[in-house]
């Protein structure tokens, strides 16, 4: 199924190909850097899942659309958008209730370009349409771990032989376009995390000698997509490498 949301550097695009590197056996799921969570969306549901991400906004829409998809659907049956109103729900959310920051982020999120939360987006949404997909998308998140954890905490929480960790963090050299900052050297703390890992980990990242070098001696395998915010007639590809620590 489908994500109820886009998110900067989602894997809606590359998701088929990630999904085919899973290994057959695993006993919890973690998705460490969640977004949209696209490839928790498209995966079976099996054993313990686990969503997290560090943006605190986005943790709170995703466990409003776990508990209360309802109130969530009605707050935002009354909410009106518009550019003048755009940069006030992204940056105004105090004194608002979960419910009501998780309707606002929502609708920031559908509207702006690229879902990049710094500019209003021109192309119609089909708001009723995503509201109502909301009730799906709880039921999915049903059985799903929500967390707000840095990611070498929430490795080493969940952390077991049977554990499979995905991983898609800030691209290198792209930190700067993210909500929450993910400094330059955490590139090189994530990849001495993930050296301790007991289980089995898949980590997507943009191609780039700095990577290779960095993650020299595990399997990388080279892929292609198309950009996100081209044209759909444009045919400019995208190189990206899906890194693991096991054979399948």
């Amino acid at each position: 199924m489908n994500s109820f949301i886009s998110w900067i550097g989602g894997k809606k695009l590359l998701r088929k190909k990630i999904l085919e590197q899973f290994p057959e056996e695993y006993d919890r799921y973690i998705e460490v850097f969640g977004g949209a969570g696209w490839v928790l969306f498209g995966k079976e549901q099996k054993g313990m899942e686990v969503y997290n991400d560090i943006n605190c906004e986005l943790v709170n829409l995703y466990r409003c659309v776990k508990y209360h998809p309802e109130a969530l659907q009605k707050e935002l049956d009354g909410i009106l958008m518009s550019r003048e109103l755009f940069f006030d729900f992204v940056q105004n959310v105090r004194g608002l209730t979960d419910i009501q920051r998780a309707a606002r982020f929502f609708v920031a999120i559908k509207e702006s370009y690229g879902s990049g939360l710094d500019s209003f987006g021109v192309r119609p949404k089909n708001m009723k349409k995503a509201v109502d997909f909301l009730s799906v998308a709880s039921e999915r998140l049903s059985t799903v771990v929500i967390e707000n954890l840095d990611f070498e905490r929430l490795i080493g929480t969940y952390d077991r032989p049977g554990a499979l960790f995905y991983l898609d963090p800030p691209y290198y050299e792209t930190e700067k376009y993210y909500p929450d900052r993910f400094q330059p050297e955490d590139h090189t703390r994530l990849k001495e995390t993930l050296d301790k890992v007991r289980g089995k980990w898949i980590l997507s990242y943009n191609d780039c000698p700095e990577i290779r070098n960095l993650y020299d001696g595990y399997i990388v395998i080279s892929v292609e997509r198309s950009h996100n915010l081209v044209a759909k007639n444009d045919s400019k590809k995208y190189r990206e490498i899906i890194i693991k620590n096991f054979n399948k």
